[in-house]
């Protein structure tokens, strides 16, 4: 089976949101067909969209996997359903968990479903700030390295990193 790289980004606002990322990247790790390649630091940062929540914390996670872009996607969701996501939401509502496929491959896909690159990628200094930890990716569409992509990002926000890191061993800690 072909072998595909993916960055996988991952948020939280509700309740113990670093145990949310854990728990979170334990069930990616669970999957048969996913690898754990690496994860970023974790960053606290300021809501978008709705800015009267908590702060998220937020980080990438890179994978190896044998999945489908569309069957990763729908592996995600089934995450975030199970850590207590509901099924429908209001865009930038608090969420316990988000977990967003950022990059496949060099693919650009658009679909009902999916886009990928994130349509939203290259304007959130907290994607940019910790996929620059897991690696620093060519986006597929404006052909600029994650590092370009962040020297030139509107986001004023600050992504502040945190003292926790994420344990990237295969199980429960």
């Amino acid at each position: 089976m072909e072998r595909h790289t993916a960055y996988i980004g991952i948020g939280s606002n509700i309740g113990d949101r670093f145990s949310h990322l854990q728990e979170a990247l334990h069930s990616l790790s669970a999957v048969e067909e996913i690898t754990i390649a690496a994860a970023s630091r974790v960053y606290e940062t300021e809501p978008v969209g709705e800015e009267d929540q908590n702060r998220f914390y937020n980080g990438v996670i890179l994978i190896n996997t044998t999945l489908a872009a569309e069957e990763l996607r729908l592996k995600c969701k089934t995450i975030e359903h199970e850590l207590g996501r509901p099924e429908t939401y209001r865009r930038w509502s608090p969420r316990v968990i988000d977990l967003d496929l950022l990059l496949y491959d060099n693919c650009i896909i658009s679909t009902k479903t999916l886009s990928i690159p994130h349509a939203e990628l290259h304007r959130r200094k907290f994607v940019l700030v910790p996929l620059l930890d897991t690696g620093n990716p060519l986006h597929p569409v404006l052909k600029k390295s994650a590092r370009e992509l962040l020297a030139s990002c509107p986001d004023p926000s600050v992504p502040i990193r945190i003292q926790q890191q994420l344990n990237t061993t295969k199980g429960r800690p």
